[in-house]
């Protein structure tokens, strides 16, 4: 790849920010954890303190770290399980690499899209991360890959950091990698691709200069980095990425200056309340509703009532979120459900007022209400 002069600008104003290590940097090469590039990045974190900042780390390695434990016995294959005993055996390494390299002490926050998508388990996260930060303390957070299902996709620590991000109330969003920008064409096949230093807004024209899948021991690519970039920048906190293993890169950071991409935000702050519902995943229930339903919902002061609901798929309990889809399952909305799947599959079609008498209770009119309610566009992602 040709050596690219990269744009130096200055970072935004922060006072915390969610940094974001990949497999790649702690696992190089494949040979297992390696202090190599950690160590620039922890300097990183112990200055970013004594300057009075918070940071929270999101890394990952943990099933890198595991897979080199057993490189002397028969390789494990790829199948769910072996990957999630993998990861079980390797966070304690990747724990202590950090510990080892940290002036504070470590706290290991494990979460998984359940965390996210419950309300009260969310706020419960949000108020155990914040009292870390209160404690002076490092919280190290990855996902649950020992238990949950979900978490062993491509690039989901990148998207896991945004998300992050918005629950702690960061200023910054700081993703670290073996790429040391965004470049305007693949620059591992095109020797004329050049970087990109500020990208006011992102826009499908930018995704689409992001490449596939990444390579080597990580599981992410460009594409997941401009997807967690779009996700924070909803929440209105703007986006770095920059190589994590380029020392002078790291140790300018420090200065407040980015060698790198930074990926500002557009518009306003969204509320937190909608930026959770938005964006945290959903439990795999929905409500196709009709077009009435979908010129109310639109506006974002109305509720979801019983007498516009068309169908009911899949199963949900009270208080769980659900999304919301026109008569030609288009995402609409996505918001807390009222009432569970059997008891909304009683109230299609029928007018609020008979919910006691088909029930022999009620809950309220709404099935969703606009205060727990978040539109959305049409076509856009859920995740």
């Amino acid at each position: 790849m040709t050596t690219h002069v990269l744009p130096e600008h200055a970072l935004p104003t922060w006072r915390r920010a969610v940094l974001k290590v990949g497999s790649n940097l702690l696992a190089a090469d494949g040979a297992g954890l390696t202090p190599r590039y950690a160590e620039a990045l922890a300097a990183f974190i112990t200055a970013s303190h004594q300057m009075g900042r918070e940071v929270v780390l999101v890394s990952s390695g943990a099933v890198a770290a595991g897979r080199a434990l057993l490189r002397e016995r028969a390789a494990l294959g790829p199948d769910l399980a072996a990957r999630q005993a993998l990861a079980a055996l390797g966070q304690a390494p990747m724990i202590a690499l950090w510990q080892n390299l940290s002036e504070r002490p470590v706290a290991q926050v494990l979460l998984t899209h359940d965390d996210l998508r419950n309300r009260r388990r969310y706020l419960n996260a949000r108020a155990t991360l914040r009292e870390l930060l209160m404690l002076g303390v490092l919280p190290v957070v990855n996902e649950n890959d020992t238990v949950a299902v979900d978490e062993l996709k491509l690039g989901d620590n990148d998207n896991l950091a945004a998300i992050v991000a918005a629950l702690v109330d960061a200023d910054l969003l700081l993703i670290a990698s073996d790429v040391d920008a965004l470049y305007n064409a693949d620059p591992r096949r095109d020797p004329t691709a050049e970087p990109i230093g500020h990208v006011p807004q992102l826009t499908p024209q930018i995704v689409a200069m992001a490449g596939g899948s990444g390579t080597g021991v990580g599981t992410g690519g460009m594409r997941t980095k401009l997807q967690a970039a779009e996700k924070a920048a909803a929440a209105g906190i703007p986006t770095a990425l920059f190589s994590g293993r380029d020392a002078v890169t790291v140790k300018a950071l420090e200065t407040g200056r980015l060698r790198g991409t930074l990926i500002d935000v557009a518009g306003n702050r969204m509320q937190a309340r909608k930026y959770w519902l938005r964006h945290a995943p959903a439990g795999g229930g929905r409500v196709s509703v009709d077009a009435g339903a979908v010129r109310a919902l639109a506006g974002g002061r109305a509720s979801l009532l019983p007498g516009g609901i068309l169908d009911v798929a899949g199963e949900f309990h009270r208080g769980d979120l659900i999304d919301i889809v026109d008569a030609n399952d288009r995402p609409v909305a996505r918001g807390l459900c009222q009432y569970g799947a059997a008891e909304v599959r009683r109230l299609v079609g029928r007018h609020s007022r008979d919910i006691a008498s088909l029930l022999g209770y009620s809950y309220g009119a709404e099935v969703v209400h606009r205060d727990d309610l978040a539109t959305l566009s049409t076509g856009e992602s859920e995740a």
